[in-house]
């Protein structure tokens, strides 16, 4: 198995600069859970090469919330491009 972070030089700096920006807690509306954080990529890693690294196709969900947006992802992919919007709003 290869790591994400063999294949695309760059995604260890993108993992980690959404991890700051996000303060390394869930991003879902009302959790705010600092446990088991994952990076999420908003738009799909697959589906979209030249956003892999691309801090603003990243979000932080906890894992209970990860699960929630499987098979739900373009039902969920505004409302966390609005929060990473809003960010850097700030």
């Amino acid at each position: 198995m290869v790591l994400r972070s063999q294949r695309e030089p760059d995604y260890e700096s993108f993992r980690q600069r959404v991890l700051t920006r996000d303060n390394r807690v869930c991003q879902m509306p009302y959790c705010g859970s600092s446990h088991g954080i994952i990076v999420h990529h908003i738009k799909p890693y697959g589906r979209h090469p030249t956003l892999r690294t691309d801090p603003n196709n990243g979000i932080t969900l906890c894992r209970k919330c990860h699960t929630l947006t499987f098979g739900k992802e373009k039902r969920y992919a505004s409302m966390f491009l609005k929060i990473v919007a809003e960010k850097h709003a700030t």
